[in-house]
């Protein structure tokens, strides 16, 4: 069978970074940069003339910050999956980055691997979390969240409708695992991961995966 080919927008002020990022790919057939950008607003055109699949963005651009080009591009191009790819940490850019709608957070020190599993994963639909950010995620929960409210309990009260699986399913989902990984772990199909994780975001009332797991994380799911 062979794979389908995600096509990528490659977002960064330093062409070093970028002509490192692209050579990552040279003997990946599967992973082609077909555009690359070096502001915010350059970023913008190549997305409505381009419709990549995949966005690689840096935050820290010379003119629009590349969390605020995530919201317009999420705002117009729904399909589009966002990739976080900085070496910025803070609480704020983090948070701020989920809510615009970026599908993954990752750091720039990330292993070459995995980062082409990460574009491959997340270009399913899947969300992924640099283990960097994942402490940083539950602590400023267990700081926003009253104490009584971090029980699992006090979740099932607030979304009764989910089931004892669907719980599992949010779980790993907020651990940023794909549909197969969830399927592994669940040993169950990846069909029957899929049918869950599409229960959870309809019984949630939210649009997306990642939507459902910041809802989990405020929640106090996790």
């Amino acid at each position: 069978m062979i794979e389908k080919s995600v096509n990528i927008l490659l977002v960064e002020d330093y062409k070093l970074t970028r002509v490192g990022v692209k050579s990552l790919f040279d003997n990946t057939p599967e992973l082609n940069v077909i555009a690359e950008a070096e502001t915010g607003k350059e970023a913008l055109e190549k997305v409505r003339l381009q419709k990549p699949n995949v966005i690689l963005m840096n935050i820290g651009l010379p003119d629009i910050d590349g969390i605020s080009v995530t919201k317009r591009i999420i705002d117009q191009f729904e399909d589009i999956k966002v990739v976080m790819l900085t070496s910025h940490l803070s609480e704020k850019e983090v948070f701020d980055s989920l809510s615009a709608g970026a599908m993954a957070y990752v750091m720039k020190d990330v292993n070459t691997d995995v980062l082409m599993t990460i574009i491959k994963t997340v270009s399913q639909g899947a969300m992924w979390l640099d283990p960097k950010v994942t402490p940083i995620i539950r602590e400023k929960n267990c700081r926003m969240i009253p104490q009584h409210q971090l029980t699992r309990a006090n979740f099932k009260a607030q979304h009764s409708n989910l089931t004892e699986r669907e719980y599992e399913v949010l779980k790993l989902l907020v651990d940023g695992k794909s549909n197969k990984q969830i399927a592994d772990d669940l040993l169950i199909s990846e069909h029957t991961a899929k049918a869950h994780v599409c229960n959870i975001i309809q019984k949630l009332l939210v649009d997306d995966r990642t939507q459902a797991a910041v809802k989990a994380l405020k929640d106090g799911l996790v």
